[in-house]
């Protein structure tokens, strides 16, 4: 379970900088096929990785489904937050968080 969480992490980390490096660094903003080729293969690969090893170790689909969705919300948090500096600190976003990490802890430890 451990090392699908880890590859859940790495998976989101370059979804994140996929998607949102348009935002952040002028370079990106118009380079839609270099940023699929640098980020998407890898990206994929990792996802594959994540749902085989998480699938593998809880015998269901549904935890890696949950899993990739809690793993990915924290991940999604703390890059905004420090590369993007973008507050988390609001009503509504803290609880999201917090219900992605009740997600996980029930796919990890609910038998």
């Amino acid at each position: 379970m451990v090392v699908g969480v880890l590859f859940f992490a790495l998976a989101n980390v370059f979804a994140w900088f996929q998607f949102n490096l348009q935002f952040i660094w002028e370079w990106w903003e118009d380079k839609p096929l270099v940023s699929a080729f640098v980020f998407a293969i890898p990206m994929s690969i990792c996802f594959w990785y994540a749902i085989k090893n998480v699938v593998g170790a809880s015998g269901e689909l549904w935890t890696g489904r949950l899993m990739g969705f809690g793993v990915g919300t924290v991940v999604y948090a703390v890059l905004t937050y420090t590369i993007a500096k973008e507050s988390m600190c609001t009503a509504k976003t803290l609880t999201c968080l917090t219900l992605a990490m009740i997600i996980i802890a029930i796919q990890i430890f609910w038998k």
